[in-house]
Formats: C-alpha cells, sequence, structure tokens
C-alpha cells in the first residue's frame, strides 16, 4: 500500500514538474502575441472585425514540427526541409523566442498541402541574413511542380504564414522572379496573420519591382490576400525598402488588410513607372504598390503613418489601368506619408486611378 501512495505521489510530482515546465513556453507564447496586439495602433473608429477566412488556420495536429525542443534543433535546414514536404508546420523550439537564419530559401512545392501552414507561435523569426529571399512559392515555376495547365489560376497550394517575423529578407540578387524581399509569391492563395516584417529591401530601382516584405501574383479567381493583424516595419530602424512598394507590392492582386500597422517603409525609386527619360524608374507606394487590371484593396482598422515615396503615393499607389480596380478605407488612420513626387488631390499619401474615387469611411487622411 505504501508502495502505491509513493508511486501515486511521485506521478503528481512528476505530472506537476511537467506542468511547470510547461508554462514558460506558454507564457513566452502568449506575451508574443500579445505584444504584436497591443504593438498596433488604434486607427481612428477603432478595430474591424476579421473577415471570414482572413483568421488563423487551425494547427494544433500539424504535419510537421520543426526542432526537437531547443534552439539549436531549430535550423535554416530544417525549415528549408519542412515547408517542402508541405502540410501544417510548427516549430518546438525551446521557451525562449529563436531567430532562425536561413541559408537558403525556403520553397514551396506545389504538389503538396493542398494547405500549407507555417505557424511560429509567436516565437519564432525567419531571417534571410541580409543575403536572401526567405520563402518562395510559384505555381508556374516548373522546378516547383506543376500542377495543373492553368498555373496562373489554381486553388492551391493554399499558403498561410502565422505568428511569425520576418526579417533581413533581401532578393536584390534575383533577376527572373525579383521584388519579395523577405516573401515572393505567385498563384493558388497566400494569407498572413499575426506576423511582423522588418528590415526587409529588394531592387533599389526599377520601374515596377518591388515588396520589400511581400510581392504577390495570379491569386486564384482574383481573390484577395488577407492580412491580419501585422506589422510592416513599425520604427525608423526596422524599415522595409524597396524600388516600389516597401510592404505589400503586386500585379492585378486584390488585398483585404485588417487591424494591422504599416509604418517607416519607403519607395525609393526613382522615375516613376513608366520611366520618365534618364531614370531607372519606381519610387512609388511607400507602403502598398498596386498595379494591373482588376483588383480591389480594402483597408480597415489599419494605421499607415510616416511611410515614403520618392514619387508617387507616399502611403497607397493605387493603379487599375482599365479604372475597374476599387480602394476602400474603414475604420483607419493614415498620416504623415509624404509623396515625394505626385499624388491624387485630396486625399494625402495616396495616387489613386480606379473606378470613381477611393471609398472613404469612418478614417482620418492627413
Amino acid at each position: 500500500m505504501l508502495g502505491l501512495v509513493a508511486n501515486a505521489s511521485c506521478a503528481i510530482a512528476s505530472d506537476a514538474d511537467s506542468i511547470l515546465d510547461y508554462i514558460p513556453s506558454l507564457l513566452a507564447s502568449i506575451d508574443t502575441k500579445v505584444t504584436l496586439q497591443s504593438a498596433i495602433p488604434q486607427p481612428n473608429g477603432g478595430f474591424c472585425s476579421i473577415p471570414s477566412g482572413g483568421g488563423e488556420e487551425n494547427t494544433s495536429q500539424p504535419d510537421h514540427v520543426i526542432g526537437n525542443g531547443t534552439a539549436a534543433s531549430c535550423t535554416s535546414a530544417a525549415v528549408v526541409s519542412a515547408v517542402a514536404k508541405g502540410g501544417v508546420i510548427t516549430f518546438n523550439c525551446g521557451a525562449r523566442p529563436v531567430e532562425i537564419v536561413m541559408q537558403k530559401t525556403a520553397k514551396v512545392v506545389n504538389n503538396t498541402g493542398p494547405k500549407i501552414v507555417l505557424d511560429g507561435g509567436g516565437k519564432v523569426t525567419l531571417s534571410g541574413g541580409g543575403a536572401r529571399r526567405i520563402l518562395y512559392m510559384n505555381t508556374c515555376d516548373p522546378d516547383q511542380v506543376w500542377t495543373t495547365s492553368h498555373c496562373q489560376n489554381q486553388d492551391h497550394p493554399q499558403l498561410t504564414v502565422q505568428n511569425l517575423t520576418f526579417k533581413n529578407g533581401n532578393s536584390k540578387s534575383e533577376t527572373e522572379y525579383d521584388g519579395g524581399g523577405a516573401i515572393w509569391v505567385r498563384g493558388g492563395r497566400f494569407k498572413i496573420v499575426n506576423s511582423r516584417f522588418e528590415n526587409n529591401v529588394c531592387a533599389n530601382t526599377g520601374p515596377d519591382v518591388g515588396g520589400a516584405a511581400v510581392r504577390v501574383f495570379s491569386q486564384y479567381q482574383g481573390l484577395p490576400v488577407y492580412v491580419t493583424n501585422s506589422v510592416f516595419g513599425g520604427a525608423s530602424d526596422k524599415a522595409n525598402v524597396c524600388s516600389n512598394g516597401g510592404g505589400l507590392s503586386s500585379i492585378g492582386v486584390s488585398y483585404t488588410v485588417t487591424n494591422s500597422w504599416f509604418s517607416h517603409n519607403r519607395a525609393i525609386g526613382n522615375g516613376a513607372n513608366p520611366s520618365q527619360p534618364g531614370t531607372p524608374g519606381g519610387g512609388s507606394g511607400g507602403a502598398i504598390y498596386n498595379d494591373g487590371n482588376n483588383f480591389d484593396l480594402k483597408i480597415c482598422g489599419t494605421t499607415i503613418e510616416n511611410n515614403a515615396a520618392n514619387e508617387g503615393g507616399g502611403a497607397i499607389f493605387f493603379v487599375s489601368n482599365n479604372r475597374q480596380g476599387t480602394l476602400s478605407i474603414t475604420n483607419s488612420t493614415l498620416k504623415r506619408n509624404p509623396s515625394n513626387g505626385f499624388e491624387t488631390a485630396g486625399y494625402p499619401g495616396i495616387f489613386f486611378l480606379g473606378k470613381g474615387q477611393p471609398s472613404i469611411a469612418n478614417s482620418v487622411i492627413q
């Protein structure tokens, strides 16, 4: 009987120790997520409801786990391998935040998934080390496997990045698939949730190259890229910088941006698009650069401040070539986003050519 009691006591103690061991990890994750939420300034009118499909993906039953509980086990090679396998991917790198410097770009293989989720749990930073792009998906790249005859309009893979920080990505050496200093996506679906982008860069000049943080093309049936509760820049020493679109850049892609913050990002090209004689071109969309024909940009509960463009749209550059694209801004604050070349009268920090005029509701633009 005493033996049974002793064994039971040991089991209880062991369980208690396990719980105590788990608490720091749990608190670290919660603290990091709360910090990100609290870091986003509350805009004019308050935050917005997250649209259906725009929230976090469930990662409670991952297909792959990077790491075995220590920071040292969370390596660039492990990230590259897991992303290539697809599915739901989480990290187990210990209780403390960890930064993984990528030695190689992680690339999605198009016949995996179809759902691919990369979830850092609020504690993982993926760094390009100032030398390379961090993450790449391209349904039209034969090296990553063609899965349909219409690669520019297919419903998979469906890539989500959530609870991660992407920093020091650099795509300046990319020539065929340029732009997208941290992340470059073509095809399928793409979503960003609860993530930060800091100090990412792409080409300094060029009329259309863009997206120091993110560049996206060819989303399935024109459905939007969701950007939810995320931070691009956030301080002068965390700026994302490219020829165009310091934060986001795309051609013919719609975005739904909710409860996010863009600050101190810069578009540093010169000569605009098309480039003026004697210039290399670029310099538009300090925070966001949208170009193409049919697309919509919806911004809700978001602050865009202290971004800058050498040419047009210190905050937003929006050109719908067929004038069918729409821009709506709701419950948001846009301020101190200088356009050093041109902007649309009455809309400080915005250059807009689209359907009618921008729809502005319960927002401050100054």
